[in-house]
């Protein structure tokens, strides 16, 4: 069964796994951080938020402080989240669910079998 999580992220209860909501591209396990599964863009804040005028002071996103980093579908490229994040911070573990909990609720084990009380 797959349960809407965000806008672009799935999770397939029977499998256990994140995946792109538009194309159904398996993001990997749901035990794992879903990132790691997709394509990554480090991008200058720069290009999404050009600066206003040409000062010191422009009202853009100094790149020296903060980094875009985009995260897109490797199967469709569609963007499944955006991080602003500084410099050199590690890619955050942002979704973490109760599998356990999920599964039972879904009538699936963790490890994939159905549960006797969904069988009867």
């Amino acid at each position: 069964m797959k349960r809407r999580i965000t806008e672009n992220l799935d999770i397939d209860t029977d499998r256990l796994e994140w995946l792109c909501h538009d194309c159904g591209h398996s993001l990997g396990p749901a035990s794992a951080n879903y990132k790691e599964g997709c394509l990554v863009a480090d991008r200058d804040p720069r290009e999404v938020w050009r600066p206003l005028i040409e000062e010191k002071y422009n009202y853009s996103y100094d790149p020296e402080w903060t980094r875009l980093v985009e995260f897109y579908c490797p199967g469709c490229g569609a963007l499944i989240e955006v991080d602003v994040l500084p410099p050199g911070h590690p890619i955050p573990h942002d979704i973490e669910l109760d599998l356990d909990k999920l599964a039972e609720r879904s009538g699936v084990e963790s490890d994939g079998a159905e549960s006797e009380e969904a069988g009867e």
